[in-house]
Formats: C-alpha cells, structure tokens, sequence
C-alpha cells in the first residue's frame, strides 16, 4: 500500500506541526507527497495552503508573514488565510485585483500543542482524547521527528505484543513473556479497540518515573486504535498510575512519515519530571526505530503475501480494515 497512491487518505486529519514552533514566520511541510505551508492568521488561527505562488510558483514557506498575511518572496503578493490574494505591491489600485489570484488552502485545526491538516473532505474528526480533557491528567509532548517507514508499520508495532522481548532489551521488553499473557481485539467504526496484559521488566529508572520499587510489573493495557495511523494505548499500572500513549504517524509520501508522540499521566510535575517521562520513552522509541525503518514501506494489505503468527491478529485487522477503506472508495 502506498499512501500517495490512494485519494482516501487526503481525507483524514494529521498532526503536521508543533503550535510551539508556529511564530511569525511560514512554516513548510510535506504531507502526502503536497508540499504546504503553515501560517498563522490575522486572528492567531493557523492557516494552511499549498506552497506555491499562484505567479510564478515561487514556494511560499520562503516568504514571510505581515500582518497575518502570507507574503510571496518573489514579488511581495500577500494571501489572507482563505488563500485570496489581498495585496499586489505593483497594483496602484489593490481592488482591481483579479479574483483569480488565489492560492489553494486546506483546513486546519490546533489540538493537543499540535497544528491537525486535512488535504480533503474529512470522513471523521480529529480523534478524541477523553483524558486531554481531564483536568487530573497533564500531557506531556514527547516526540516530534521523521522516520523512513511507513505508517502502517508503526501502528502494528504499537500493538505488537511479541516484540518487547526482543526488541525492547534495554528498557521493558522482559525474556519471561514473549507473548503477552492476555489479548482481545475487536473491529470498530473508527478502527479497532482492545485489551491486553503483559508482564515486563521494570528497569531503575522506570522504578523512579512509576513509583514502584519492584524490578517487574504488569502493564494492563486498554489499546485504541484510529483509521488510518493514530493509536492511543493506555497502560495501567496496579499502583493506580495511567500512562497514556498516543501516537500518530503523519505521512509525509511513501517512505517516510513524521512521527508525533505525546503521552498523558494522572500524576504531576512534582511527582515525576517531565522530562524523565520523555528520556524513558524516548529511549524505548529509538528501539523500535532501529527495526521499523529496516521494514519495507510498501506494506501489503493482502494478507496471504507476508506470514503471521497468533499476535499479529491487530495487525491483521488493521489491514482489513484499511482494505475495505480503501475498496469503498474507488
């Protein structure tokens, strides 16, 4: 499956951009293959175009913002955040200019610190966080980078309970549970949902950012999964912590999505620093990096042309899943 291939997928949401690195200068990103820009507006609202000057195609993200107008660094035409050209500095007479001066924009959304963009008519909103809403939860951002494998690997590797123990050696993953000790997948309207145990080791510094002095745990996990590469994985632990995961992988063309990962917990800054969260999560990530970006990014949707085992059912699903998207679209 390759994502610029399918029109389907220009109809969901995806986290492009920090709201933290959105300043008064246009920002450029690559989503689907479409090269935009980011801005914000003269309400403070980001705005979102494709990166071309509908003159001479100069790239926009080259340019500057005034006065929450996007200026063009070729010849200084100003665009307003609907995409209408609203200033030619070589027009006397700025109401004479043509309707035609336009550029292409998309919507945009701020949600969790990060700026969503849809390229198309959204089939379903921006997923809903319930814990984000939660006053006794904090978010925490985690990470924000590119990774060369396809988005769909991620999320079957988010759901992926056979992997800890081999991949993850230096953080969780624990030899005594190749497998996890229970799992239970279903279908959904937005994707798939589930519920799982897995017993794992519980490294010191893990000790210190749970509160727990015991070298192994169990992780009951509440898994959520939305079409097409958003997951939510809620880890419970029996000291009554929540760590909530959520992580999308935003497709930025074939081979390479950008990763956006925050993570949720009911405790405090006072409790455990925010910035040990990230270090213990990070070094867990950069794991499954190694392997994922060794993957091939054309994941095929047939399950007959790779094996599987017992505890690829999510990901199995997964792939059903997004068959039948993407045949009801055709």
């Amino acid at each position: 499956m390759l994502v610029t291939k399918e029109e389907i997928f220009k109809r969901f949401w995806y986290p492009v951009m920090p709201t933290s690195q959105m300043s008064e200068q246009p920002q450029g990103f690559e989503l689907l293959g479409q090269k935009i820009v980011l801005w914000l507006d003269d309400l403070g609202q980001p705005a979102v175009a494709s990166d071309r000057c509908c003159h001479r195609s100069a790239q926009l993200s080259k340019g500057k913002v005034i006065d929450g107008n996007l200026v063009c660094p070729y010849h200084g035409w100003r665009f307003d955040g609907s995409g209408v050209c609203v200033k030619v500095p070589q027009l006397e007479d700025n109401s004479q200019i043509p309707k035609t001066y336009q550029i292409n924009t998309f919507l945009a959304q701020e949600r969790y610190g990060y700026v969503w963009v849809c390229l198309g008519e959204p089939l379903n909103g921006i997923p809903e966080i319930a814990e984000a809403k939660d006053p006794s939860f904090r978010l925490i951002p985690e990470f924000y980078e590119t990774w060369h494998c396809a988005g769909l690997r991620v999320m079957e590797n988010e759901f992926d309970l056979a992997h800890p123990t081999f991949v993850h050696t230096t953080t969780f993953g624990s030899e005594a549970h190749p497998v996890p000790d229970a799992i239970e997948v279903r279908e959904t309207e937005y994707g798939i949902t589930g519920t799982a145990t897995l017993g794992v080791v519980n490294p010191e510094q893990q000790q210190k950012n749970l509160k727990m002095d015991e070298g192994i745990t169990t992780r009951v996990l509440d898994l959520d999964w939305y079409l097409p590469f958003t997951c939510k994985l809620r880890i419970n632990y029996l000291n009554g912590l929540v760590h909530i995961i959520v992580n999308t992988t935003t497709p930025i063309n074939d081979s390479a999505s950008q990763i956006v990962q925050f993570c949720l917990r009911n405790d405090t800054e006072a409790d455990v620093k925010a910035k040990d969260v990230v270090a213990f999560d990070r070094a867990v990530t950069l794991e499954d990096k190694a392997v994922l970006e060794t993957t091939d990014y054309d994941v095929p949707l047939d399950i007959k042309i790779e094996q599987h085992m017992m505890t690829d059912k999510p990901g199995i699903l997964m792939r059903r899943k997004l068959s039948k998207l993407l045949a009801s679209n055709k």
